[in-house]
């Protein structure tokens, strides 16, 4: 088996260079990345600065709908859930 030369690890900080932000949320399900916060650890480790932030489930919920199809159940407080965005700073 070969190895890979562009796995998805790569392809989230790729993504955040180009200044999107991301939640844990839209790690797993756009680019397949289950721990962020080691992807995370590691992008700081080789020198990026990771900013973050808090947002309403909403707002996430609204950014993953442009990628992919996301429904959360009728009975989840969307509005009040809150999550972490994170970006790489300057």
């Amino acid at each position: 088996m070969s190895k890979l030369k562009y796995g998805n690890v790569t392809a989230l900080r790729e993504y955040m260079l180009l200044g999107n932000k991301v939640t844990i949320l839209e790690a797993m399900l756009v680019f397949g990345v289950q721990a962020l916060n080691r992807s995370l650890t590691t992008m700081k480790r080789d020198g990026y600065i990771i900013k973050s932030q808090r947002v309403s489930m909403v707002k996430v919920i609204r950014r993953l709908n442009e990628l992919t199809v996301c429904k959360p159940p009728e009975e989840l407080p969307i509005k009040e859930v809150v999550m972490t965005e994170y970006w790489i700073g300057q």
